[in-house]
């Protein structure tokens, strides 16, 4: 059983890569990867230097990006997960798609990015 003051993430994830895609007659589209480092305290969410992204128009991907921080904000906040949260979590790697990419898609993938750093963490059950 894990501690309730455990503050997340306890050391360094890399590489958390989340490709949310629902097709339907409202498709979502978004594929993020991103890293979780451990902070003082609070959450703190930033772009990658360098980070290009191909979509248009490019004025979306500010949204895109602060909806995704926003989906992993929300799941690792919920009370279930009993963590503090310390985190920095860097973007590295985004693709959005002209057809399917919007806000809503961006957060469930920063709600299933945040689920799988949660993941790893975990002590298993005895």
């Amino acid at each position: 059983m894990r501690s309730a003051t455990l503050r997340f993430p306890p050391y360094p994830i890399r590489g958390v890569r989340v490709l949310h895609q629902k097709q339907s007659c409202a498709p979502h589209f978004a594929e993020i990867e991103v890293d979780f480092e451990p902070a003082a305290d609070g959450f703190v969410f930033v772009a990658a230097d360098g980070l290009a992204v191909r979509y248009e128009p490019a004025e979306d991907l500010p949204r895109f990006f602060a909806a995704a921080a926003a989906g992993i904000e929300e799941y690792l906040g919920l009370a279930e997960h009993g963590i503090v949260i310390a985190t920095r979590v860097v973007l590295r790697y985004a693709r959005a798609d002209t057809f399917g990419s919007h806000e809503l898609a961006f957060k469930v993938a920063g709600y299933l990015a945040a689920g799988k750093a949660l993941e790893r963490v975990r002590v298993p059950r005895r």
